[in-house]
């Protein structure tokens, strides 16, 4: 048990009598809560309580033009729900994300807010439900069962248009950029950690620029599931206690309002006893994740160095890298990225688990859906600006990669054609023995003439297009 403060006022639910903080706009079934789950500092995103406040407003204006509620009501109830969605009450959401797996708590403390808040605009006394009930006017029509999973898809919705898809858009431009100013760079290609046949710096960021340009389309196919919302299951998913038109009123209200499509369910058993959606979201996020791994790690690898590695490209330098090697610089927004590449991965690996978790009629693992989620989009979207501006933009290509082109004992294989695999095998084998290049054993074992190898062994023709 918390200790309690000095300045309290006692409100009260179907359970009896609750002390909260005198100045706290939450109130008893909050107050409960708070005691009940002293489980981590893990909260609600902005985004999300920004999305659930969302709901409760527009469910408001769609109850009172059903005549559920009379002006006045309505009226105090969005001007309060409009000041949550705006983020000037966040710090009455005071609830952990461990809480009741429906997250009844935190539906409740949202109706608890904007009931209180709507009382003081009313000129009445907080915590005294009245005129504004936090269950008979703000949750009219609703149930924490579809609430809860609307403001997950919604928030999500919201997160990837105003977030992550620019970050990620702005993110291939400059890797296309990239891709364009390295065209011209032939180097030796890698397979297996290998030489491999060449390939122009410009093609590797290209294969870079591709995989996010597929990755944006993986996060947009994602949306269209999220589009999907439980509201108007109310509680079991058959709509009791919800008016004929509620649900679809309000998801054409908050598609208007946040610039995204939202709809009603056509099935709602399946959209409040399984998150399936948000499962194959998390997994199009992780999808993203491990191409900012990839990319990040080329990126460390190709900029290794300057002398003992591969030094193929110079990495902007934003920070001393050492506390004990005066002058070490290290790649550390791209090793930056592929740490959010990892959280990212575990994330999607508790939605899947919470995803897994409906019992029957309900899944009962929605907060810690709701924050992995929301945590994976964020995250995502701040590390492609990130990678982007201080990385990408800078990245500059040296001469080291055409310097060892010449060196590469894969150029034996456009002599195959003419000279057969297992002669172009032995050649390459015996330029790594001797420490010669390719050009210099064929002139010495094949009767090659010298206009022949330098059209064969031309590195830029064996890039393609």
């Amino acid at each position: 048990m918390t200790e309690s403060p000095k300045n309290t006022r006692t409100e009260r639910d179907s359970m009896g009598p609750v002390e909260v903080p005198e100045d706290a706009l939450y109130g008893a079934q909050t107050g409960r809560a708070l005691e009940n789950f002293p489980i981590s500092d893990l909260r609600f995103n902005r985004r999300f309580i920004q999305a659930l406040a969302a709901i409760k407003l527009e469910a408001a204006e769609v109850n009172f033009e059903l005549g559920v509620i009379d002006e006045r009501l309505r009226d105090v109830i969005v001007r309060a729900a409009e000041e949550v969605v705006r983020g000037e009450h966040d710090r009455h959401f005071v609830l952990d994300i461990f809480q009741t797996g429906s997250g009844t708590s935190t539906n409740m403390n949202a109706n608890e807010v904007i009931s209180n808040r709507a009382i003081q605009l009313a000129g009445g006394e907080v915590g005294s439900k009245d005129p504004v009930h936090p269950n008979d006017h703000v949750n009219q029509g609703q149930s924490s069962n579809d609430v809860i999973p609307t403001a997950i898809h919604l928030s999500t919705l919201i997160g990837i248009k105003e977030d992550l898809l620019p970050a990620l858009e702005k993110m291939q431009a400059a890797l296309e950029s990239k891709a364009s100013e390295f065209d011209g760079v032939v180097k030796t290609g890698r397979t297996h950690l290998q030489d491999a046949t060449p390939i122009r710096l410009g093609q590797e960021f290209r294969g870079y620029a591709g995989q996010v340009e597929r990755g944006i389309a993986r996060v947009r196919k994602a949306t269209e599931d999220l589009a999907e919302v439980a509201l108007g299951g109310t509680a079991v998913g058959t709509g009791v206690n919800a008016r004929p038109g509620f649900a679809e009123k309000v998801c054409a209200r908050l598609a208007e309002r946040f610039g995204v499509e939202v709809r009603e369910t056509e099935n709602h058993f399946q959209a409040q006893s399984a998150l399936d959606a948000t499962v194959f979201a998390s997994g199009a996020l992780k999808t993203v994740a491990v191409s900012f791994l990839k990319i990040a790690n080329d990126i460390r690898f190709l900029g290794s160095g300057p002398r003992a590695g591969y030094a193929e490209i110079a990495l902007p330098e934003v920070q001393p890298g050492s506390s004990i090697m005066p002058g070490k610089v290290n790649p550390v927004i791209a090793e930056s990225a592929a740490m959010v590449s990892a959280q990212v991965l575990g994330n999607d690996a508790t939605v899947a688990y919470a995803g897994s978790s409906g019992n029957f009629e309900l899944n009962v693992m929605m907060p810690v859906i709701a924050y992995n989620l929301n945590q994976s989009v964020d995250l995502l979207a701040a590390t492609a600006n990130n990678l982007t501006d201080q990385c990408i933009a800078g990245l500059e290509a040296t001469d080291r990669g055409p310097a060892l082109v010449e060196q590469g004992l894969m150029l034996a294989t456009a002599l195959a054609p003419e000279i057969g695999y297992d002669t172009a095998a032995a050649l390459a084998k015996e330029a790594y023995k001797t420490d010669r290049t390719i050009r210099e054993v064929a002139r010495e074992k094949t009767d090659l003439t010298e206009e022949q190898l330098d059209d064969l062994l031309d590195a830029s023709k064996m890039t393609g297009a």
